[in-house]
Parts: C-alpha cells; sequence; structure tokens
C-alpha cells in the first residue's frame, strides 16, 4: 500500500477542478448581479435628482413672476438633463391671507401614476403701498 501512495503524483482530481470553478462561476454571477442592480439604482438615483430640480425650478419661476396666483391646478413640462417631466402644481389658500401654499409634484412623462419628486412652498403677496 506504500508503494501505491508513492507512485500517485499529487494534484487535483477532474471532479476537484469542476467544483472550484462552479463555486467561482456562481461567485462572479453574484458579483455581476451586484453590479447590475447598482448600476438601475443609479439611473433611478438620477431620475430623483433631476425631478427634484425639476419642482425648485417651477417654484422659483412662481416666486420670480411675483404675481398673485389665484388658487387651483396648474399643470407643465419641463426637461432637464435630456428626460422629459411634467408637474402638477397645487395652490391652496392659508388661514393667513397673504400667503399661499404651493405643492408641486413632478412625474416622468409616461407614468403620471408615480412621483418622483414632492417640493412645497409658499408664495407671499406683494404689499401694497399707500405712498402718493
Amino acid at each position: 500500500m506504500a508503494r501505491r501512495r508513492r507512485g500517485r503524483k499529487a494534484g487535483f482530481t477532474l471532479f476537484e477542478v469542476l467544483v472550484a470553478l462552479a463555486i467561482i462561476a456562481i461567485a462572479l454571477l453574484a458579483a455581476m448581479r451586484a453590479a447590475g442592480q447598482g448600476t438601475s439604482n443609479v439611473g433611478e438615483l438620477r431620475a430623483h435628482l433631476l425631478a427634484g430640480w425639476v419642482a425648485q425650478n417651477v417654484l422659483a419661476e412662481q416666486r420670480a413672476r411675483g404675481d398673485w396666483p389665484s388658487t387651483g391646478v396648474l399643470r407643465g413640462s419641463m426637461s432637464q438633463g435630456g428626460i422629459g417631466f411634467n408637474w402638477r402644481e397645487e395652490i391652496i389658500g392659508t388661514p393667513n391671507a397673504a400667503f399661499r401654499r404651493v405643492d408641486i409634484f413632478v412625474f416622468v412623462e409616461s407614468q403620471e401614476s408615480r412621483t418622483l419628486a414632492h417640493m412645497t412652498g409658499f408664495l407671499v403677496s406683494a404689499p401694497t403701498s399707500n405712498v402718493r
């Protein structure tokens, strides 16, 4: 029996090599799946960031115009970063008559049921001047 062991060469059997390759293949597939999910999440985060910018732009435009909007709902569309967005602006009265609450909801153009960004702001009416 001792002679048989000495005559045998050291190394891996075909079965051991196949098991090692299967383990490596599974690990590589898991790494590829994690990388793919990370890439998908980056696209989603980019869309949310751009939608937030759209909401900020709509509110900034409303404030820059300086007009006193009536209560109700306004809709529009805007492009940001090569992506088209639809927005809905709900103007609501407040207990203080000098303020209006503005809620802005931003969606991807094709999916208005899914809100990507929501922003709330307030508009102040311009004080009337009694100077003659």
